[in-house]
């Protein structure tokens, strides 16, 4: 089984064929950043004008590396949520227009569950040997720009939220802080490259602990200490700190991650964690989990932390062996939850 991936959730425009295997046949990302970086962030009307540019010229593309036609693929998987709805839009519409043409089926997939999926994805380019399903039960950090969960999931396509971030996402929290300094979009990187040369422990930011304790998250009070910690110094202060401001801030961000993620491995005792997202290709987020000894730590390839077809390719294959299809009018949904039984039926 051969399927057709399309993801246009957010900024990316991504399309894939990978097979039942998780083997990728072929992966297209088309990146917007040159679009965004003058507002400091994503604007949605851009984004989805945008994707409407670029969104056959990926699919073709993804199924001339594969040498493929449409009328080779076996299924065609869109991501309908959540995301941007503009965004989402552009994908789904393609795809039911393309299913409808070729008469291959249309198979609905979330967008955070195609994060997970990316742990299974064979990239015959890498020497990481993938996940596979002797791997369950297994927890999933899924840590993006909008996105902050930990999901627990015993087999496959069986997901519970065991908890999210209540604000802002870690990987939104780095964008804010790196615009408020005045680092530049998108801001994750920029941070991790200044960071790199500081003192991670120059600076105590706060960190949220709930009183029921539990795996939630919440940033936007270390975001809202982390700007009023820099409106507090001089300018000569913030340029003579700023490596180790950075790496402090950064540093308080991935202290909340790792530490709520392990300790739900100790409670839970699942076979492995895994980190999946944009913000999952962050290097001091890999080397804090690198030091745990407590439960096998998983990462993706670079290249599928961020969004891509590849992981809505596998993941439609999944849904595929279990007869799950969409109607033709399969609709896209902003805010649909990994736990959502919608897609389901």
């Amino acid at each position: 089984m051969r399927i057709l991936g399309i993801e246009t959730s957010c900024d990316d425009t991504a399309a894939a064929v990978v097979d039942d295997t998780g083997l990728v046949l072929s992966s297209v990302v088309s990146n917007q950043d040159s679009f965004h970086r003058k507002y400091d962030g994503i604007v949605p009307e851009i984004a989805s004008r945008r994707h409407t540019a670029t969104i056959i010229a990926s699919v073709d593309e993804a199924l001339l590396q594969a040498g493929m036609w449409i009328r080779d693929v076996d299924g065609i998987a869109v991501t309908c949520g959540p995301g941007l709805i503009g965004s989402l839009l552009v994908g789904v519409e393609t795809a039911k227009a393309l299913a409808y043409a070729s008469g291959k089926p249309l198979i609905p997939v979330n967008h955070l569950e195609g994060h997970v999926m990316a742990s299974f994805l064979h990239d015959p380019e890498s020497d990481l040997q993938p996940l596979t399903g002797d791997d369950f039960p297994l927890l999933a950090l899924i840590v993006s720009g909008g996105h902050t969960e930990l999901v627990y999931v015993d087999r496959w396509l069986h997901y519970r939220v065991l908890g999210a971030t209540r604000d802002d996402a870690a990987g939104e929290t780095l964008d804010k802080f790196a615009k408020y300094l005045g680092l530049g979009y998108p801001g994750g990187p920029v941070v991790q490259k200044i960071g790199a040369t500081g003192d991670p422990s120059y600076h105590s930011f706060p960190r949220v602990t709930f009183s029921r304790g539990g795996y939630e998250f919440s940033f936007s009070g270390l975001k809202t200490a982390g700007i009023n910690y820099v409106k507090s110094l001089t300018s000569e202060e913030l340029k003579a700190h700023l490596p180790d401001i950075v790496a402090s801030f950064e540093s308080a961000v991935v202290g909340e991650l790792a530490g709520k993620s392990l300790r739900a491995a100790r409670d839970l005792s699942p076979r492995t964690l895994t980190v999946v997202g944009g913000v999952a290709a962050n290097k001091r987020l890999r080397d804090s989990f690198a030091k745990s000894g407590d439960v096998r730590v998983y990462f993706p390839p670079m290249k599928y932390c961020t969004d891509n077809g590849a992981m809505i390719a596998y993941a439609g294959a999944r849904r595929a062996m279990l007869g799950i299809r969409a109607a033709i009018d399969l609709d896209a949904c902003s805010s649909l939850g990994i736990e959502d039984s919608s897609l389901n039926t």
